[in-house]
């Protein structure tokens, strides 16, 4: 590919692309790095793609030094696999269907796991050749309902995905940890700030996973965190310690209907009795695996429909619609746990079982239950860690504080145990000759992703920053005139010598204006910057770090030694 900007195909913008929600989908396009073809599809250009590959090959070295081997599977996958694992069904509307002129079904696959399981239980038999972890990068799909921020959350991505095979949990262990570590130096040497996190498994299934967030603001993740240790957890996972409130009540209160005409939330019912979030019972209603639950929670905190999943083990969990709720005897806008059918099953947060003289929805239109108490006026099925951990709460480690960050997720790893092997009857033989189901671990990292979290980290006002290590180039140099004899010798000159020494440069050789010259270098953001200006006579030129802007006049025989400097500084942080 040449590295000459008048051959490159390099089209940047001055305008912002109207559909550029934030500013790594602004800088990316404007950068000439993507174009959207579809929503939610893009295509990368020669910018982008050198971005992309230097990512790729960061994540293939560790991969390969954690003793994982790549191959390459088929993106088209038969429905057969996935009915052997039931998540034909279970995946839901983003898993993308077609059929072939046979009319056999087939998805566009969003993951792996029905493929390499299939391929590992056709080849491998017995303990001898296991454990095993196999990876690829591929294009995934997935039919996001609301494609947004450009390529983080696109329908078609790429992706790393990696599978481990074991003989013993003890094995998975070992696996976990060594992807776990694998990826901590993947995003350290791709130049990201991120947080290993605890994480919900998700369609993917298991248990025992954590998210690797990068930290940014317009993350669509919420990190709660704590202030002393190194406690961490995705919102959807963060526990809950409870704590016991005492009371002073002595004398209990008979259970009152109370008239509430159309008050329904509690920030209104807060208004109407005069009384905090905390005094009232939030009641949800969900279909867990097709039965109706009313989920309860105290009124000042939210339910977590991951932790209700989990407390159920459900494969799905949804919202009752208003038609569900009237067919059990429900209304919505004033539901309850009081006098409810015996085909509806009520759970609760721990929270709620403690509860004394408080307020919760009647099932009927515009009336409310006043003096509640739990266990005397209703009966709870389940009780559980069911609601979102809040910024304050104390951290389930060592009792520290609790806070919040929101992130982008980069990467994901799991502990799968046989969810798949067992079901696709991918099995070996052990010492003893006896049949037994694989362990397995899956692993997976977001590349288009990670090159977005990372603009969303590394830029300022004129463009992007690019770390060392992922950058389309180390070096931009720009000749300001292209027409001066002395300015174009100059650069042709540096230009072979700094490709010599194993630099990556771009050599801008458009006849443009120097303004346009030096907006674009900032827009596009490569570490490095060499101008040869009006001292090229006298064999001076500027070089200038794009992170910090520091520049410095030096003779072209001072250049080489400087660079080999400040490169060795950027390299230092990605490290």
């Amino acid at each position: 590919m040449t590295l000459r900007q008048t051959k490159m195909f390099l089209p940047t913008l001055r305008e912002v692309p109207s559909e550029a929600e934030i500013i790594s989908h602004q800088l990316m396009a404007r950068s000439g790095m993507i174009r959207q073809l579809v929503s939610g599809v893009y295509t990368y250009m020669p910018l982008g793609h050198r971005v992309l590959r230097k990512v790729q090959q960061i994540v293939r070295e560790e991969m390969d030094r954690a003793g994982a081997q790549e191959i390459s599977m088929p993106a088209i996958q038969p429905a057969e696999l996935w009915q052997e694992t039931e998540r034909w069904d279970a995946y839901g509307p983003e898993l993308m269907r077609l059929k072939d002129r046979h009319h056999r079904d087939f998805v566009l696959g969003p993951t792996h796991e029905e493929v390499v399981t299939s391929l590992v239980r056709d080849n491998i038999n017995t303990y001898k050749k296991l454990p095993i972890n196999l990876y690829q990068i591929q294009t995934k799909f997935r039919d996001e309902v609301r494609p947004r921020f450009g390529v983080i959350r696109a329908r078609e991505f790429i992706m790393k995905d990696a599978y481990s095979f074991d003989t013993t949990r003890e094995g998975l262990d070992q696996s976990y940890e060594d992807m776990y570590n694998a990826y901590k130096r993947i995003f350290t040497r791709v130049g990201l700030n991120f947080r290993p996190v605890e994480a919900d498994a998700g369609a993917i299934g298991g248990k025992g996973t954590h998210e690797f967030m990068a930290l940014s603001d317009i993350g669509e993740d919420t990190i709660a965190y704590c202030d002393s240790c190194d406690y961490a957890a995705n919102l959807e996972k963060a526990e809950v310690v409870f704590k016991a409130v005492e009371t002073n009540q002595t004398e209990e209160k008979s259970l009152e209907k109370v008239s509430t005409p159309g008050v329904k939330t509690i920030e209104q019912l807060v208004g109407f009795f005069g009384k905090g979030a905390d005094s009232f019972i939030k009641a949800v209603a969900f279909h867990v695996d097709g039965q109706l639950v009313i989920a309860l929670v105290r009124g000042d905190h939210e339910i977590n429909d991951i932790k209700l999943k989990n407390m159920f083990d459900a494969n799905v969990v949804t919202m009752a619609s208003d038609e569900e709720l009237i067919a059990h005897g429900l209304t919505s806008g004033f539901i309850g746990p009081i006098n409810v059918s015996d085909k509806v099953q009520v759970v609760a947060d721990i929270a709620v079982q403690n509860m004394v003289d408080v307020i919760c929805g009647a099932n009927e239109a515009d009336y409310h239950f006043a003096n509640v108490k739990p266990g005397r006026d209703f009966q709870i099925a389940r009780t559980g860690d069911l609601r979102n951990i809040q910024e304050g709460d104390e951290c389930p480690r060592c009792g520290g504080e609790i806070l919040f960050a929101r992130g982008i997720e980069v990467g994901h790893v799991f502990k799968l145990g046989i969810r798949y092997s067992e079901k696709m009857g991918a099995k070996f033989l052990d010492e003893n000759g006896k049949e037994k189901p694989m362990i397995m671990g899956c692993y997976g990292i977001g590349i288009s992703r990670a090159v977005a979290a990372s603009v969303e980290q590394n830029h300022d006002e004129n463009g992007i920053i690019w770390p060392w290590t992922i950058a389309p180039f180390h070096i931009h140099l720009i000749p300001v005139n292209v027409k001066n004899d002395e300015q174009r010798m100059l650069a042709e000159e540096l230009y072979e010598k700094l490709q010599n020494a194993g630099f990556e440069v771009l050599l801008d050789d458009r006849p443009e204006r120097a303004g346009v010259k030096f907006k674009d270098a900032d827009l596009i953001g490569i570490p490095l910057r060499v101008v040869v200006g009006g001292k090229a006579a006298e064999k001076q030129v500027e070089c200038k770090v794009r992170k910090t802007g520091e520049a410095q006049d030096l003779h072209v025989d001072a250049v080489l030694n400087y660079l080999n400097e400040k490169s060795a500084e950027l390299i230092a942080e990605c490290q």
